[in-house]
């Protein structure tokens, strides 16, 4: 098989593209990004190349190509939605119809547990069956839920393309600690102080709890999605589900109690004022996710992570706490001038 991978120097693509090589039923992988990095790994080749509306034709790259994996997103500006929407809305379409003009059979998208619209009252974990339209006040979620609905009727017009959804929770790994700084929480986050027993306190924000997955197992459900005769969509996490206390236990801290409004207000200010590039919608958003079961992958693609939930998330403490990165413009390690555009996998 031939694979084209876009934002596949992300968090997501860069271990999607190594998953991919090292499987012997695909015989090439093209790694598509904006801005081409220094790493080689085995088996993959790059291309330089925009989703943007209005830019340079995606058919020609997808032409001879079995599979297409869309991880491309672009997570800020958060002051500017429209520009975000152009990207991960507009250019997603562009990918999605460049698939069905290039003739590929199989296109894997990654969507997410943002997605989802809020979770049920009871807190049970929902299939993929949950309905799919987001929540409405943050830019993330209204995107991927958007995609959601034009991948309905894109199914309908191209039923020769069998169509995959991946719907992952938040996605951590070392090498994506300096990205997800940069992008969530910016320059005022102490990270030399995330590993444990140097953190004096946690907030607690109360309700707060959420499910985290590797994102080398992530990398290893697209994997199985691309070579094995599957369609619709595929929740992904690993347990168990995780909140405050946990987190602080990871890094040996006591928590301190933090009413969600509290949080929330403090978060807006910050954003207000461009001290933080997470928008306070995106919180509602989390406090409103539904927990997931990811038994339709475990049986369909015999997919079990290796990873629990909480070495996932250690992992990225680790990560965070050193500055780790890699040799890829957005995985760029910490004090590397890594500009903010990221492809798809670091959040929900």
């Amino acid at each position: 098989m031939r694979v084209v991978v876009t934002g596949a120097t992300g968090s997501a693509g860069t271990s999607v593209v190594r998953a991919l090589a090292a499987d012997r039923m695909v015989t090439d992988v093209l790694g598509v990004a904006r801005r081409l990095p220094d790493v080689r790994i085995p088996g993959v080749r790059w291309a330089e190349a925009d989703i943007d509306p209005g830019r340079a034709g995606l058919v020609d790259l997808f032409a001879g190509a079995d599979a297409v994996v869309h991880l491309a997103w672009k997570f800020q500006p958060t002051h500017d939605p429209v520009a975000t929407w152009r990207t991960n809305v507009l250019g997603s379409i562009r990918v999605f119809e460049a698939c069905a003009e290039a003739g590929v059979s199989v296109l894997v998208h990654a969507s997410s547990v943002g997605a989802y619209s809020p979770g049920p009252a009871d807190g049970r974990p929902v299939d993929e069956s949950w309905p799919t339209h987001g929540w409405p006040g943050a830019a993330y979620t209204r995107e991927k839920a958007y995609l959601e609905r034009y991948l309905d009727g894109f199914q309908l017009a191209h039923p020769d393309i069998r169509v995959v959804r991946m719907r992952p929770a938040f996605l951590f790994k070392e090498e994506s600690a300096s990205e997800q700084r940069r992008i969530f929480a910016g320059p005022l986050l102490p990270w030399r102080l995330i590993r444990p027993g140097l953190l004096p306190a946690l907030p607690a924000v109360s309700g707060l709890r959420f499910q985290a997955l590797h994102t080398d197992d992530a990398a290893e459900a697209y994997r199985a999605a691309v070579v094995q005769p599957v369609r619709g969509p595929f929740n992904l996490v690993a347990d168990p589900v995780l909140d405050t206390a946990a987190i602080a236990a990871i890094l040996n801290t006591r928590t301190v109690p933090l009413p969600a409004a509290a949080a929330r207000a403090a978060l807006a200010a910050a954003w207000r004022m461009h001290l933080v590039p997470a928008a306070p919608g995106l919180l509602d958003a989390v406090l409103r996710l539904p927990l997931l079961d990811a038994g339709r992958a475990r049986d369909e693609l015999d997919w079990v992570p290796s990873s629990t939930a909480t070495q996932a998330v250690a992992a990225f403490f680790e990560g965070l706490h050193q500055g780790l990165g890699a040799d890829t413009p957005p995985l760029a390690g910490a004090g590397a001038g890594a500009g903010r555009d990221s492809s798809a996998g670091g959040a929900p």
